[in-house]
Order: structure tokens, then C-alpha cells, then sequence
């Protein structure tokens, strides 16, 4: 069985000319099936207006196909925050006759440098894309230890509370104990589908339904995590390295309020300090938030300033 998700940035409808449309809410995802191989295909439809729409989308893909219809800050920003989640394999498609010329200078440096530029058959992309799912091939590891963040969640009439989102990070089972953070409590996982297919585990890139037992959905919020992992942990308090992306344009300063995005949450923090005297582009940064930050230690997140104009990305941080 193979399974990948796929950013569709650049070109609102394209997903749906190449994938059935499935939930839609800031994002939305759309299918393709073959066999027991599949593709998540994901377009945040709330950008360019929502950052977070541009930044979950991408966050839970490891492909991502960058239609370029014209060069302006909306292209730019896409591409900083592909950068930012290391996306490597993707596919490029030029319109409006634009030319590979002048996007080469945009990419340069950056991980989509490798991208393919392809023509536009969504009949030939449908293909390509399910053999590489196919070769992904992803199988359950031994143990149980993994992650999934909640994307939505509701109640489901004879089936309790359903919660849909990817799994970030390792694997877990039907029938798992798991911790649903923040709210510190052990919920059942009664079972698992996917594309609508009942499973027996869920892998790390999987796009999931889990029926819980231990939890209503009224208790769980978007960003929430459901986790085997005891290493995961959460704090109001982030300290550590930033990384700004070189087009930043000044230091980042006390009192600064920053959206912390990791998985599906994006979390505002207010700087308490920042040392930058390595340089402004590398500081040690104290930030502090009301809402518990969940993460992983050794995860980066990424930082933005919706106040930023045209640009909203500002960098990363170190989680520990």
C-alpha cells in the first residue's frame, strides 16, 4: 500500500481536475485511488488571504505541484514556505507564457531548485502521481509510536467522536491508548479508516479518520494532538535559535508578536528576548505564549508575522 500528499499551490481549481474533492475548509482535499495505492492532493483555499491556509497545506505534504501564472509576492511566499518544510520533489507548471528563465533566479538555493517543469495533462499527472504512491510503498514499523494532529473533528451517530488529520510522525494501531494533548487525557482508538477504508494501522503521511473512545468532540480543537509518543510534550515557553530567511528585512525585536506554526497548530508568541549579537539573521530568542505549543523536541517550527506586508514568513526556531 502507498499513500502521498501533494501541495497544489498557484492554481485554485487544478486539484480538482485531477482528484475527487473530498473535505473542504481552509484547505481542501482531493483523492485518487488505484488499487490500494493513493494520492491526498491539498489546495489551501483560503490563500493568499489566510497564511495558515498556505502553511498547513503544505506542512502535511512531502510532494508539491507550483503552477506559476505570474511572478509577484504570492509566488514568492509559496516558495519561502515550501523552503521552509524542505519540500524536494515537486513539479512545476508554467502559464501565461512564462518561461523556466525567469523562475530559476526565484528557486535558486532553495529546495525546490530540483523541481521537474512538466506539461499540463492532468490526465498523465493522475498517473505519475499514483506510481509514486505506489512506490512509496509504507508499511507499519515494530512498536507503536506515533502522532496526528487533528484537522477536524465531529460526532458521528453510532460511532462517537471522529477525528480527521495526517499522521506526522511514526505509526500507531487500532485499539492504541493514546494521550489527546493538550488536555492531558488517555482516549481508545476504536478504529481507523482510510479514503473511507476501514485499516489496521495508520502510517506515518497517512490521511486518517479515527474513531476515539474517552473524548467528545466539543473538547477538541484544531492543533490538538493525538499521540503515542512519549517524547512528545507541550509548553507556553519557546527558547532557542532562529533562523530568518535571508529576504527578512530587520531584527526581530522585544514585544514582537510572531505565530509559531508546528504541525496543525499556529500559536501567537510574544518575544521576551532576543541576543543577536552573532547577527541579527541567527539570534537566541525567548518567547512566551498563552496556549500550550505541542511539539516534539528536536522539531523546528516556523515563525511568521502576519503584519509583514507581502512577506510573512520571517524564519524558524528550534523546539527542545
Amino acid at each position: 500500500m502507498g499513500n502521498m500528499n501533494v501541495a497544489v499551490l498557484g492554481a485554485a481549481g487544478l486539484a480538482g481536475q485531477i482528484g475527487k474533492k473530498g473535505t473542504a475548509t481552509d484547505m481542501t482535499f482531493f483523492e485518487l485511488k488505484r488499487g490500494q495505492d493513493s494520492v491526498t492532493l491539498i489546495e489551501p483555499t483560503k490563500y493568499p488571504e489566510k497564511l495558515s491556509s498556505l502553511f498547513y497545506s503544505v506542512g502535511m505534504s512531502e510532494f508539491a505541484i507550483l503552477a506559476v501564472e505570474k511572478i509577484d509576492a504570492a509566488l514568492g511566499e509559496q516558495i519561502v514556505m515550501a523552503d521552509m518544510f524542505g519540500i524536494r520533489r515537486g513539479w512545476v507548471l508554467l502559464r501565461n507564457y512564462i518561461q523556466m528563465e525567469q523562475l530559476a533566479p526565484l528557486i535558486a538555493g532553495t529546495s525546490l531548485e530540483g523541481f521537474e517543469a512538466i506539461e499540463e495533462d492532468c490526465v498523465k499527472m493522475r498517473e505519475a502521481l499514483l506510481d509514486m504512491a505506489q512506490a512509496e510503498g509504507r508499511k507499519a514499523g515494530e512498536g507503536s509510536c506515533g502522532s496526528c494532529p487533528v484537522d477536524s473533528h465531529f460526532n458521528v451517530k453510532g460511532v462517537g467522536t471522529v477525528v480527521l488529520g495526517s499522521v506526522i510522525d511514526g505509526h500507531f494501531r487500532k485499539h492504541d491508548k493514546m494521550r489527546a494533548l493538550p488536555l492531558g487525557r488517555e482516549v481508545v482508538l476504536k478504529s481507523i479508516q482510510k479514503h473511507d477504508v476501514d485499516a489496521e494501522d495508520g502510517v506515518r503521511g497517512d490521511h486518517v479518520g479515527l474513531a476515539l473512545r474517552g473524548v467528545d468532540s466539543e473538547e477538541l480543537d484544531r492543533g490538538h494532538v493525538l499521540t503515542t509518543d512519549p517524547s512528545v510534550k507541550m509548553s507556553k515557553r519557546i527558547e532557542g535559535r532562529a533562523e530568518l530567511i535571508r529576504y527578512w528585512p530587520s531584527p526581530l525585536r522585544e514585544g514582537m508578536v510572531l505565530h509559531v506554526g508546528h504541525w496543525m497548530q499556529m500559536v501567537p508568541f510574544r518575544v521576551a528576548s532576543v541576543d543577536d549579537s552573532g547577527g541579527f539573521r541567527s539570534p537566541i530568542v525567548s518567547m512566551e505564549a498563552e496556549a500550550d505549543m505541542i511539539y516534539k523536541p528536536g522539531d523546528r517550527a516556523v515563525m511568521m508575522y502576519l503584519e509583514g506586508g507581502k512577506l510573512r514568513i520571517a524564519g524558524s526556531i528550534g523546539l527542545v
